[in-house]
């Protein structure tokens, strides 16, 4: 991961670009991987951990309406995330991330009925242009959802950044 992020990195600087990033389940992974390079204060503005919904709401403007209807891990609220994370930094791109990483928990089981654990919804937005979403699965622990989440970001990344 370590040379994605590199790599990512190097692309932005030499685009001159600007990064945030919008993070749920991955509590910051995605900017920790980023800012783990030397020199990205030239390219990574911020990062948003939005855990509850309530910061979500706070931090990065998702309806709280929305929340409710259609819940926290959705195409429509990783969307609002990422524009939220592009309103409120000084960014050219963000990333959103919002799943279910596991356990299961009580509070979390009959909303896991509709979407298992390892499902998370990913979010790009570049300014002046549509955002991109995509709906994963990931398998495996905790930890390893999280990381193949991270993994899924950066190359969401790579592949959605102006050329």
């Amino acid at each position: 991961m370590k040379d994605l992020a590199q790599k990512t990195a190097d692309a932005l600087q030499s685009r001159g670009l600007k990064i945030s990033t919008a993070e749920s389940c991955t509590g910051g992974w995605i900017a920790r991987e980023l800012t783990s390079i030397a020199g990205s204060s030239s390219w990574f503005d911020c990062g948003f951990v939005s855990y509850s919904d309530k910061a979500k709401q706070r931090m990065l403007g998702v309806d709280e309406q929305l929340l409710k209807a259609q819940g926290a891990v959705s195409e429509a609220v990783v969307s609002q995330m990422a524009i939220g994370a592009l309103q409120n930094s000084e960014a050219d791109l963000a990333v959103a991330v919002c799943g279910f990483a596991g356990p299961y928990t009580p509070s979390t089981a009959e909303q896991l009925t509709e979407k298992p654990v390892g499902t998370m919804y990913f979010a790009w937005a570049v300014r002046g242009q549509p955002v991109v979403t995509c709906l994963s699965y990931f398998s495996g622990e905790r930890e390893e959802v999280r990381k193949q989440a991270v993994q899924q970001a950066l190359d969401g990344i790579m592949a959605y950044m102006p050329k």
